[in-house]
């Protein structure tokens, strides 16, 4: 598949503080990545340094051939980044409906679409966003991220503090999104068992340096690696 995302020996932190060390990754278009780790290792980091939240401080990041490193923070969704954060950060005083349409920019993903995709912001396209129940924030914040018709997808542990019967409908959806939908999804989570049957490739960072990159069945089948590096989390 064509190459959409290359980091090489990507250093990059905040402030003076060096979180990342070193991080390599190639992202084919329409492909997918687990993003995976213990809590502090990195994860964040790694997304926030592609968006520009975090201080990149050397190594090559390409964009679909572009410097993304010389790409402003506030440019970046524009040029095909759609952010999904662990906070969420939806207007909570904006509609359903009012949050998708606010960000859309022109592409496959329609606001009929985003509400064929999740069902629930269609029932809920009038409520207010702090009218929503956890689940249904978390689908707002990806259904909005999939309005800019983004080139990949990056969505920070989705499911944390979700009731299990979500759970299971967002991996649903994200295995649909990573089937169909032809975007490249980076998707960071600690519990590795959950989300390695969605993806292709794995990364695992260990104090903010790769300690496994490759296929996300490799590192499903290896109990001994998946324990040695995630411990608990990895079921």
């Amino acid at each position: 598949m064509p190459e959409l995302l290359t980091l090489e020996n990507v250093w990059a932190g905040y402030g003076d503080a060096v979180v990342l060390e070193d991080i390599s990754l190639t992202l084919g278009e329409g492909d997918s990545l687990s993003l995976l780790g213990r809590n502090g290792m990195g994860k964040t980091t790694l997304l926030s340094t592609l968006m520009g939240a975090a201080r990149h401080r050397s190594g090559a990041m390409r964009l679909a051939g572009r410097d993304l490193a010389r790409v402003p923070a506030h440019a970046r969704a524009h040029l095909g980044l759609g952010w999904v954060p662990q906070e969420r950060d939806i207007f909570p005083s904006l509609t359903v409906e009012e949050n998708l349409t606010v960000v859309a920019t022109r592409g496959p993903w329609s606001l009929q679409r985003v509400y064929g995709m999740f069902p629930r912001l269609n029932e809920r396209r009038g409520n207010m966003g702090n009218q929503l129940s956890g689940g249904e924030q978390q689908m707002l914040a990806m259904g909005r991220a999939l309005m800019l018709n983004p080139k990949i997808l990056l969505l920070d542990e989705p499911m944390e503090g979700l009731a299990p019967l979500i759970v299971q409908e967002l991996m649903t959806i994200i295995q649909r999104l990573t089937e169909d939908s032809g975007m490249a999804i980076i998707l960071v989570e600690q519990h590795a068992r959950q989300i390695l049957p969605l993806t292709r490739q794995a990364l695992v960072l260990e104090r903010g340096k790769a300690v496994y990159r490759g296929d996300s069945e490799t590192l499903l089948d290896d109990r001994a690696l998946l324990d040695g590096w995630l411990g608990v989390v990895a079921h």
